[in-house]
């Protein structure tokens, strides 16, 4: 059987750029451009190229590498780009790596666990390609980078790939702006560093025509990064920015005892005909440690039928031995309490009524963070929605369903936030009184 394959114009420079010159390659863009096909590739062509040679591609979730790389993406390229190899090679399950039939091997982490990102990043690799990078820490591609030492023949090489996030992000600062994160200033050898544009117009002969007409009808935003692949502006008065969550986040499980933990809800819904709901259904659960911070735990959002989010919510209870669920009034609080108390009876339940604006409720909040509020890792959908909070209103193009279960959760764990302050009567008892205010 005859396969007939040929990269586009564009993966072939991009091929160009990485076996050129510069250590640290980024290869950024829209959706469905080509990129992580391309870089899977290299790395293949890399570890054939020398023997008994070890490479790493790493994602910040373990089963998101598992799911989109090593059972899809990596048996299409090899398969596609050399047939009959696949068969050759030997897929361990175990410590999930490919060792291809000259020795060499490509390793498949995920940072997200840290007894077995210690054991994978206690060896040495020639190549190293942080997959999803807008997911990625600084300070984890820092730690990754300790590793890409391997002496094998092959120069070194860090790949990264990404659909770009943020201007405030590192990725953007380091290849587009040849700046250091941590320095603020030019990055020292700015040769070695280079990136390239990939969108799915570029790889249109690969796509089916309906995709670039949904990519083209979606909201400006989303446009914008996903057709266009363009680093979004950071907005001067959002309430949250891409470093506020690099700051506040925990990567090493490294939490307090908790004294309280909470399911928040943000039942999907519409409150008036110009609002255009995503018709998710918020789901978040809050902590409140012994230390005194906020953690927000895991993001259990998505568009589920009544029946299993109520599943959800309550599996999330016990799992997490939480103290109560938390539902906003305004859009369903009836019909929540009635689903959670269908899929868990006896589930203790709190209802939450919206009496300001989501971006009011929510500034208090943002006050908090990095220095009372942390995620406990990362938590795409909902960072993105939060960044969309500016000091003028909300300014996403759906509603913020996942950042408004996090807002509902962490008021709920500081009610000093919505505490309203004493009534002056002198000066005295005033200032006594605002003493309770946060905002």
């Amino acid at each position: 059987m005859t396969i007939n394959f040929s990269l586009t114009a564009k993966q072939s420079e991009a091929n160009r750029l990485l076996g050129a010159g510069p250590r640290h390659i980024m290869l950024f863009g829209g959706s469905r451009s080509g990129k992580t096909f391309t870089l899977v590739r290299a790395v293949i062509v890399r570890a054939l190229k020398a023997e008994n040679s070890r490479h790493i591609i790493l994602r910040f979730r373990f089963n998101h590498i598992k799911s989109s790389i090593v059972m899809d993406t990596l048996p299409k390229v090899i398969k596609l780009c050399w047939p009959g190899l696949w068969e050759k090679c030997k897929l361990d399950r175990t410590d999930w790596y490919l060792r291809l039939p000259n020795g060499s091997e490509v390793w498949f982490g995920g940072l997200d666990d840290k007894e077995r990102t210690e054991k994978i990043l206690g060896q040495e690799y020639a190549t190293i390609y942080l997959n999803e990078c807008s997911q990625i820490s600084w300070s984890a591609r820092n730690m990754a980078m300790t590793r890409l030492a391997q002496r094998c023949g092959l120069t070194l090489k860090a790949y990264y790939d990404c659909n770009p996030p943020g201007q405030s992000h590192w990725s953007y600062r380091v290849f587009v702006k040849k700046i250091d994160p941590d320095s603020k200033e030019a990055l020292k050898s700015q040769e070695r560093y280079d990136s390239l544009l990939m969108n799915p117009s570029d790889n249109a002969d690969n796509l089916p025509e309906e995709y670039i007409q949904e990519l083209e009808a979606l909201p400006e935003r989303m446009r914008q990064r996903f057709l266009e692949g363009k680093f979004l502006a950071a907005n001067d008065n959002a309430l949250w920015s891409v470093d506020t969550f690099d700051r506040c986040r925990i990567l090493d499980g490294g939490t307090p005892d908790f004294q309280r933990i909470i399911i928040a809800v943000d039942p999907s819904g519409c409150s008036g005909d110009e609002d255009e709901r995503s018709d998710e259904i918020g789901i978040a659960v809050c902590a409140l440690g012994t230390d005194g911070k906020g953690y927000l735990l895991e993001d259990l959002s998505g568009k589920f039928k009544p029946e299993v989010w109520g599943n959800i919510v309550g599996q999330a209870f016990d799992r997490h031995k939480a103290d109560c669920v938390v539902a906003e009034k305004n859009f369903g609080g009836d019909m929540v309490r009635a689903v959670i108390q269908a899929a868990r009876p006896q589930t203790p339940y709190k209802e939450v009524h919206a009496s300001r604006g989501k971006a009011i409720r929510a500034e208090p909040i943002s006050y908090l963070y990095p220095s009372k509020i942390k995620h406990v890792g990362y938590f795409p959908e909902i960072e993105d929605q939060l960044t969309e909070f500016t000091t003028s209103g909300y300014v996403g193009d759906r509603s913020p369903d996942r950042a408004d279960a996090v807002v509902w959760g962490m008021t709920e764990l500081f009610p000093q936030l919505t505490r309203k302050p004493a009534k002056k009567k002198t000066a005295r008892k005033s200032y006594a009184g605002a003493g309770g205010w946060m905002g």
